[in-house]
């Protein structure tokens, strides 16, 4: 997953920032990537001048066409903070890209795209995707409903996955199709669906509090703010209410970009008491899937049969902020998790995601642990951006 870069300028000076007409990505990695990367405001403003920042335009050079481009505003105070564009670049080189300012050039448009959003007709879900791969977690009507024992409600901070075949955007389409034949998305059309349960389990990337031999866990979120639905990333944040005898209150902030398996989580702590970590986690379901754990790469992740096909997931983690990884066994339902325990901060990120096997993204489990391993390569390696 890109994330945001800062950029490095040929001068300081207005003239030459008005000049400023190429982008350099450069890979120091050794296999292809295609990522989305962005470019602060604070150096751009002075290429835009007095122009609109709407009519500024990205191509790769020598190109005819323009590319998709998103303006994000992190901070919501109505003023763009990032220029994003995806970038592809082959292993160990460079790409260079145009930057121009077309007020009449039509930005492309797909419904190929990065995407969230709340999901009010299927009680509180929110539910994130991108093209390859789809999420959804759970809110408060759902909790209080799963609580007054509702049939199809779910009391859990777990994360789902969804199942995708297509690159398309899936997640309108399916809550549609469930409000006409309930249980539409749970059967698998042509596009995929969501065959996976979460339960009280942590699904892939829920989290808790490990100490004295047991996890503690948030109940669903209390509260949502979307950030930015698309295309090319989605970024929203869900707020906990004080959960475990640590009274711990949280906030994950979760990006999702185009090209990606991976959703980042980005999450933001405070306890009445010092914590003893933070732990991450992967159902292991019925525990006939496999299991790995790399800490010395920087991640676990889980290789299991689902209905008729194979689906992995894992987690990725900056080694220096891993403390230990075990697998968490129990004759409980929905309690047997493979953990990743993070040392206690009051910041913690993390990457988690899947791979389905007919998706045509992987093939076998060893295809699997080589993008977990080109995942944790990405996060120490970052694609690099020049403007000259």
């Amino acid at each position: 997953m890109g994330v945001s870069i800062g950029v490095t300028m040929a001068s300081c000076d207005t003239e030459q920032k008005q000049s400023v007409k190429s982008i350099i990505v450069h890979n120091e990695l050794d296999f292809a990537r295609q990522e989305v990367v962005a470019i602060p405001m604070d150096d751009l403003s002075g290429f835009i001048g007095e122009q609109s920042h709407k009519d500024l335009r990205i191509k790769m050079e020598g190109a005819t066409d323009y590319q998709r481009t998103q303006w994000i505003d992190y901070d919501q105070d109505n003023k763009p903070d990032e220029l994003l564009f995806l970038a592809e670049v082959p292993a160990g080189a460079s790409v260079n890209y145009e930057l121009g300012m077309d007020i009449d050039a039509v930005v492309p448009e797909s419904d190929v795209i990065a995407y969230s959003r709340f999901v009010p007709e299927r009680t509180d879900d929110y539910t994130w995707e991108n093209d390859k791969v789809a999420f959804r977690t759970y809110g408060p009507t759902g909790q209080k409903e799963a609580l007054a024992g509702v049939a199809g409600s779910t009391l859990s901070s777990g994360i789902d996955l969804w199942l995708k075949r297509t690159e398309h955007s899936i997640i309108d389409k399916w809550y549609a199709e469930h409000l006409k034949s309930p249980g539409y998305y749970h059967i698998d059309h042509g596009e995929g669906f969501d065959p996976y349960h979460v339960g009280a389990s942590r699904g892939t990337g829920g989290s808790g509090i490990w100490a004295e031999d047991s996890l503690y866990v948030s109940e669903n979120y209390v509260k949502y703010n979307t950030i930015a639905q698309g295309p090319l990333r989605t970024v929203f944040e869900l707020e906990y209410a004080a959960w475990s005898p640590y009274e711990v209150t949280e906030t994950k902030r979760i990006t999702l970009d185009l090209g990606s398996n991976f959703s980042k989580f980005d999450i933001s702590m405070d306890s009445k008491e010092p914590l003893p970590n933070y732990a991450v986690g992967i159902t292991l379901h019925n525990k006939k899937g496999e299991f790995k754990i790399d800490e010395e790469t920087g991640w676990i992740r889980h290789w299991e049969q689902i209905k008729d096909s194979f689906v992995g997931e894992g987690i990725v983690m900056d080694v220096a902020e891993i403390d230990s990884a075990f697998v968490r066994e129990s004759e409980v339902a929905d309690q047997s998790n493979l953990l990743l325990l993070a040392k206690p901060s009051s910041v913690v990120s993390y990457y988690a995601g899947f791979a389905w096997v007919k998706s045509g993204q992987v093939n076998a489990v060893e295809d699997w642990d080589k993008m977990l391993d080109q995942q944790a390569a990405i996060i120490k390696s970052p694609l690099k951006v020049t403007m000259e």
